[in-house]
């Protein structure tokens, strides 16, 4: 099951989180899989994508906001838009758009900063919004301070917490066909009075970054985590290999019911009701040449598929249960 634990080092102003994403990420690539007009995602795209579902939970989990996390990336490659949302509930869905071919070993640059056009963007969507209140994003480039194009999309995000939060980041993040995790480590906010008046000015908070000891030794500890550690490794093991001499600080992990899931927002009745709104002579235009009204969710990619006697039953009040491809054997 997926999972999501949280850690701090007693007495140094240093924080973590490793998430697992098992369940989660693979009911995201199944529907897509099970999509007949699209298929599976390249497996260059289904590793990013995996990065940005893992990091994305870590972020959700490291502030406190009632509303969606929203990642993306965008840029001028072949992979025109990778998109994951996190709502508060650790719930999450994932999605890309594809415009061309795609090699299974494609660095970051190829799919999505080709002319170093590509952008990360974060956006934090609050639930209770008011009126005439827009959401926050901040955006970053997929190139470092010297214009050369990132690989490593832990880097972007890293780069992203150092300028937006001005907090010390490491990550580390990997992702195949059964799971997507990551390992965040992150320095506190300077201690004392001054700081949490919010009397200290930018330049002095700014050149205390990254000169903790404590923060520094862990960071390194953090950084030899390998890619198949993170895929292969329980969370307890991970933690005790790293970090076996400092003085950790665990709490209750988010697991069982309390742990991230997928969830889309589309439904069959959704579907229906769009139907409706075309109207029985549009629909039966597209029976009579298709036998069928297919409508697939641009999100997730799950195809809901009406015959004639189905969308029938729409206009009449009757909504029927369409089609559904059924979930794999692994998922409950």
């Amino acid at each position: 099951m997926s999972e999501l634990h949280k850690f701090l080092f007693d007495g140094l102003p240093v924080r973590g989180m490793v998430v697992r994403l098992t369940d989660a990420w693979q009911a995201i690539l199944a529907r897509r899989a099970a999509n007949t007009d699209s298929g599976a995602y390249p497996a260059s795209v289904r590793h990013l994508l995996g990065e940005m579902a893992a990091a994305s939970v870590l972020m959700q989990g490291n502030i406190k906001f009632n509303g969606a996390l929203v990642l993306q990336i965008m840029g001028d490659g072949p992979l025109k838009l990778a998109v994951v949302e996190v709502q508060p509930d650790f719930s999450l869905r994932a999605t890309a758009t594809l415009t061309g071919e795609i090699a299974a070993d494609a660095p970051l640059s190829h799919m999505v900063n080709v002319n170093n056009q590509g952008r990360c963007a974060i956006t934090l969507d609050p639930l209770d919004r008011q009126p005439g209140q827009q959401p926050y994003q901040g955006v970053v480039p997929l190139f470092d301070d010297l214009q050369h194009k990132i690989e490593n999309f832990a880097e972007v995000l890293e780069h992203y917490m150092l300028q937006s939060e001005q907090l010390d980041t490491v990550l580390v993040l990997a992702a195949d066909s059964q799971v997507a995790a990551g390992l965040l480590i992150q320095r506190l906010p300077m201690e004392g009075s001054g700081n949490l008046a919010g009397q200290t000015d930018s330049v002095a908070r700014e050149a205390m970054l990254g000169r903790s000891e404590d923060y520094n030794r862990i960071a390194i500890l953090a950084k030899s985590l390998k890619r198949e550690e993170l895929l292969t490794l329980d969370v307890d093991t991970i933690l005790h290999r790293l970090f076996w001499e400092e003085p950790l600080v665990r709490f209750e992990p988010l697991a069982g019911e309390t742990a991230p899931k997928f969830a889309c927002r589309c439904s069959q009745e959704r579907v229906s009701h769009m139907i409706r709104s075309l109207g029985v002579q549009e629909v039966d235009s597209i029976l009579a040449e298709q036998g069928q009204v297919e409508v697939a969710c641009e999100f997730c990619g799950l195809q809901y598929r009406f015959d004639p006697i189905d969308a029938a039953a729409i206009f009449t009040g009757l909504i029927p249960a369409a089609s559904e491809p059924p979930p794999p054997a692994n998922l409950h």
